[in-house]
């Protein structure tokens, strides 16, 4: 069985390379450097030991994927006929793509056996230079993919594969969607190695000025105060309601418990709603937040409780998503937005147990407005068939729930009145649903059309200096008739 031999040369210096990288270096005859561009290789050349290297693989492909990809490929043949050894800069699990990419594609091709030796990483030598420990936590970034990746400002970040002025001017617009422009960072040119070694501390706008970036080049920012912040995440949300629910925090919220926030809970997801119909998108940000704000102070007090917490909240509806999402994350075929609900529907039965479609109706909030309810109960129905053919026949059923409302109002008997008013609404839904309009927008929508001609009623009496209780219905409905003409 071939090996597959693969070191990391440490962060640069010669005195950072591992006894064991350098013995199997000069027992392997086939070396294969990720690039020739790293400080250590000139001691390398003195020691002897003759390698090649796929520098020239850079020039060739387009983007970094195709060139890790390359690398790969062409090792992994290499090592199929004979036995070869694969140094890369720094450590091989610390940033290293292709070696990721090897130790999958080694899981695949059972003759090849794998062997990997560590070595000293930038990140160690990078605490080094910086005189930092990182016991507070620290979040290690890609400079390459930023768009993917987003740092976490309570606590230092640092930033490789910052390898050159352009790649620093997109990482500098990246950091500043969660940096001030004048936050302070630290640029490490060559850390760990002695006379090369290169520190700056500069502003974060001056980033993509500096002109002796180069690929041995990496960035370190210090964690930020909460109440130091510019820029905050869900994070810092969280941190936020934990003070406001300490001893010290604020009377208030320390009073609030989950049933006397029900009603803002309400509120705001009404308020959110209300932005959402004015078009309003700076007043849908806001809500949105005021929403958010009632999910973090619910998980808070959940996580006073032990029960459960904010985190254990986000790890449930990503669980519940990609369980509901099979077409998107499993490969099963939705190619429609009928066959994705119908999926969704049935994991959601999976998922709780379902047995019935009676069930399922059950299973709908109590506390939902009955408008929105029984919109949901005729849609599970209809999904199964039990639905009108034809808009006539459904007309027909609204024409007899109103007969049938005629008939216990003439009988004057209460219970029966109120039961056949229930079946009208019912029916009524059942015509806006079947012609594809919410009721809910809609009666929401008359609600304000029939505020908005009150209104002209109202002022055009105060004009002619009567109040509504001096009119009579007939001149009301004159300026009724006016207020329609106007809308």
């Amino acid at each position: 069985m071939a090996k597959l031999t693969i070191v990391g040369l440490g962060p640069g210096a010669k005195e950072h390379l591992t006894l064991a990288t350098l013995t199997a270096m000069k027992q392997h005859k086939k070396i294969y450097l990720r690039t020739e561009k790293h400080p250590v290789v000139a001691y390398l050349k003195g020691e002897g030991i003759v390698y090649q290297t796929f520098d020239a693989v850079y020039e060739e492909k387009e983007d970094f994927q195709e060139v890790y990809q390359h690398i790969v490929d062409d090792l992994v043949n290499k090592a199929k006929r004979e036995d070869i050894l694969y140094a890369v800069p720094g450590h091989p699990y610390v940033a290293e793509n292709t070696v990721q990419m090897l130790i999958e594609a080694c899981r695949k091709e059972k003759e090849i056996e794998k062997i990997v030796y560590p070595a000293m990483s930038f990140i160690d030598a990078m605490f080094m230079a910086l005189e930092v420990d990182p016991v507070n936590g620290f979040k290690l970034l890609d400079g390459l993919q930023l768009e993917k990746q987003e740092p976490d400002t309570a606590i230092a970040n640092i930033i490789t594969q910052v390898y050159d002025p352009l790649i620093a001017s997109e990482v500098k617009l990246r950091l500043m969607n969660y940096y001030e422009d004048e936050q302070e960072i630290f640029v490490v040119k060559n850390a760990g190695i002695p006379q090369l070694q290169r520190i700056e501390k500069i502003p974060l706008y001056m980033l993509d000025r500096l002109d002796w970036i180069d690929y041995l080049t990496s960035l370190y920012i210090p964690g930020i105060d909460t109440e130091q912040k510019k820029y905050y995440n869900v994070n810092n949300l969280v941190e936020i309601m934990e003070i406001l629910r300490s001893k010290e925090g604020c009377p208030w919220d320390i009073k609030q418990t989950h049933d006397s926030l029900k009603p803002y809970l309400i509120e705001e997801s009404y308020e959110v709603l209300e932005a959402i119909d004015k078009k309003d998108d700076i007043l849908l940000e806001e809500e949105l937040g005021d929403l958010l704000l009632q999910v973090i102070f619910h998980s808070q007090i959940a996580k006073e409780r032990n029960v459960f917490t904010m985190e254990d909240v986000v790890q449930g509806i990503c669980e519940k998503l990609i369980f509901r999402h099979p077409h998107v994350f499993r490969g099963v075929k939705a190619d429609t937005s009928k066959e994705a609900l119908q999926t969704w529907e049935q994991q959601k039965q999976q998922e709780k147990q379902i047995k019935s479609i009676a069930d399922s109706m059950t299973m709908i909030p109590k506390e939902l407005p009955a408008l929105l309810k029984a919109v949901k109960v005729q849609k599970k129905a209809a999904n199964v068939g039990f639905d009108w053919d034809e808009l006539k026949d459904v007309v027909s059923k609204v024409k007899e729930e109103l007969q049938e409302v005629l008939e216990a109002e003439k009988a004057k008997d209460a219970a029966k009145l109120s039961e056949e008013i229930g079946d009208l609404i019912f029916a009524a839904v059942n015509l806006s649903r079947f012609l594809k309009v919410d009721p809910e927008d809609a009666l929401n929508a008359t609600c304000r059309k029939f505020i908005n001609r009150f209104q002209y009623i109202e002022m055009t009496a105060a004009k002619e200096g009567k109040t509504l209780e001096e009119m009579t219905l007939k001149e009301m409905d004159l300026l009724w008739e006016k207020a329609k003409q106007r809308s």
